[in-house]
């Protein structure tokens, strides 16, 4: 029976009945306990097989038997490390679920590739006021219509609680029961592909979290005895045993893929995914998942606290063979451009000129050299990577938690600054990331927020306000009053969108929708090459871009997110006026229509330069 199963270890539907398989290398008996109704029980003993496994067939049975996993000496059940669905959550028993029954209607569906994306992060919790897969779908055809092509959900893998942000999962294979059954999750990803949208999920392989982990009943081998992270013990992926931890994942990853269906991974902090084998298994977890995908084309991002360029250099190269790596640098030159706050981790940037030209045009700012904060080398070099490989994001789910009060950008800058740098984001040829509710400038905060029981709350807690207090702003804000409780639900439900907004925010709404529509339909901006681009400082705050196209088409971009200035003497090539043609005014952050001034003609003579303001000109004939 082993042999016509599709996953390694779970409980699937096959012919007959249900066939149970686990990896517990640390058992001697094990059986499945079986879950009827008026609380009847029944159990199944296995049998052992080599490698630790056991395994047992339940004729007849089928997909929505619960059931859990009792061992020798036990007086406690224990749901399934490969567990589907947990209807009662990390505690409860397991539900067998059978995928293969769900109806599909993106036979037509080629995937994604890597051209062209504009990527839309959201937590299912929070995005809508139900915090469900349904209401979710119902706002899928908004993203439509602003342009985006890409949804990346945060992790939906069963955490404990009522509310969190995923990242503390500890049941890889199962959907959370807080946002709807597994089903839900594949209507999500069919009616996304029916709009022409794709979808990523967001995974977290390089630890489990405090509560509901109960692998460790099962064998003492799934965490590292070598490599430590900063949420606890790694996942052994190079240690004794691992090779069966190894195709756990791997294992997991193909599920994600082929049974639901998805276009692509994000994974989470890969610089704690440490493996010493001779082949890593983040260039493993690649191959794995673009055969799942077949014909489909698929995309796998990655967060990279160390900046390595191998992420996403080919695998016969000794890179990993990943699709794209979020661009922090890119995020915390803007924001300290935009606010002056340079404080922790934002100390390692000035927010100058120089740096938001040299993150548009190269990607990383750190591609090796000495971070005094860090105390070493951060980064290598990835000059030759081209732009679509670096995701950069004004807002993303850390960056905009990572404050007191959870405010979003716009909230601590001006309208003008920010807006400029909407722009810029939105036509720079790198990969853009939008944040939910970044597109109608959203007031609604969003916070950490995680439901764990007592002594870990209080842990949790005190490990959140430790680290937000290493920003002195929040530091200086605790002595007043005190710091948000991430372990509140009030917390949670403050994070929720409010949609009203849309409609009371109709400038930054059309913003956003208007420069996506141009990046995705000007010849030059589309191209997203950033070899045609080179740059210049212009002022304290300004910077001029330029993207020199073969044909005389150039694109001529001017920021300036300080005052109003003359530029004179205006001695820098990179100005010269096109062959047999004058500058004129394509697009402007200061239109009225987005909340604007108001952008006046520029006499290239006299050259004002406006301030707080990105202004795009392109060649017109005289």
């Amino acid at each position: 029976m082993q042999q016509n199963r599709n996953r390694p270890v779970g409980a699937e539907v096959v012919e007959g009945g249900i066939h149970f398989r686990v990896w517990a290398p640390k058992r001697r008996v094990l059986s499945v306990v079986l879950f009827h109704d008026e609380g009847h029980r029944t159990s199944l003993p296995l049998e052992r097989e080599a490698g630790g496994y056991f395994s047992g067939f339940l004729s007849e049975g089928v997909a929505g038997q619960r059931y859990s996993f009792r061992g020798d000496g036990d007086d406690y059940n224990y749901p399934d490390p490969a567990s589907c669905f947990q209807p009662l959550g990390v505690h409860g028993p397991s539900e067998v679920i059978d995928g293969s029954g769900f109806h599909w209607s993106d036979q037509n569906w080629q995937g994604v590739t890597l051209p062209g994306q504009v990527i839309y992060e959201l937590h299912v919790g929070t995005w809508t006021p139900e915090g469900t897969w349904q209401a979710a779908m119902d706002k899928l055809p908004h993203l439509v219509e602003l342009g985006v092509t890409l949804v990346e959900v945060m992790p939906v893998a069963e955490f404990h609680g009522e509310f969190g942000w995923g990242y503390d999962g500890v049941c890889w294979y199962a959907p959370t029961h807080l946002y709807g059954r597994p089903d839900d999750f594949r209507k999500f990803v069919d009616r996304a592909h029916q709009l022409g949208l794709g979808v990523l999920l967001d995974v977290v392989y390089n630890h489990l979290g405090p509560t509901g982990n109960y692998t460790g009943a099962f064998s003492p081998y799934y965490v590292s005895r070598k490599h430590n992270t900063d949420w606890g013990d790694g996942i052994n992926f190079d240690g004794k045993h691992s090779r069966h931890v190894r195709e756990f994942v791997l294992s997991n990853v193909k599920y994600w893929i082929e049974e639901f269906h998805l276009d692509g991974l994000r994974l989470d902090a890969i610089q704690a995914i440490v493996d010493d084998s001779p082949k890593h298994i983040l260039a493993e977890l690649g191959e794995v998942a673009r055969a799942a995908a077949g014909q489909r084309k698929i995309l796998i991002f990655a967060e990279d606290e160390h900046q390595r360029s191998c992420d996403v250099r080919p695998i016969g190269e000794g890179g990993f063979g990943l699709d794209g790596m979020w661009n922090d640098d890119f995020h915390h030159a803007c924001r300290v451009a935009a606010t002056g706050h340079a404080e922790f981790y934002y100390a390692d940037f000035t927010g100058s000129p120089q740096e938001i030209l040299s993150a548009t045009r190269y990607g990383f700012l750190y591609q090796g050299q000495w971070n005094q904060r860090q105390g070493q080398h951060r980064g290598t070099p990835c000059w030759d990577i081209p732009a679509p490989h670096f995701v950069n994001a004004l807002q993303n789910h850390d960056q905009v938690a990572n404050s007191t009060h959870g405010h979003r950008g716009h909230q601590l800058t001006s309208p003008g600054r920010w807006r400029a740098l909407t722009a810029l984001q939105l036509l720079a040829p790198g990969t853009p990331l939008l944040f939910m509710g970044q597109e109608f400038m959203s007031w609604k905060p969003f916070l950490y927020f995680a439901d764990h029981e007592v002594e870990i709350a209080e842990l949790v807690r005190q490990g959140r306000w430790a680290f937000l207090r290493g920003f002195p702003r929040s530091a200086g804000a605790a002595v007043d009053s005190a710091l948000v409780d991430p372990v509140s639900r009030a917390t949670f439900e403050a994070s929720k969108l409010d949609w009203n907004e849309l409609e009371t925010n109709q400038q930054a709404w059309l913003l956003h929708k208007d420069l996506l529509k141009l990046r995705r339909s000007d010849p030059i901006f589309s191209r997203q090459d950033a070899t045609m681009l080179h740059g210049a400082v212009i002022g304290p705050e300004a910077l001029l871009l330029r993207w020199l196209d073969p044909a005389g088409d150039d694109r001529l971009v001017i920021l300036n997110l300080g005052r109003d200035f003359e530029w004179r003497p205006a001695c820098q090539p990179l100005l010269a006026l096109p062959s047999n043609s004058e500058w004129k005014i394509l697009w402007s952050s200061e239109s009225p229509k987005y909340g604007g001034t108001g952008t006046a003609l520029l006499d290239m003579k006299r050259l004002a330069i406006p301030g707080h303001a990105l202004v795009v000109l392109r060649p017109a004939q005289d």
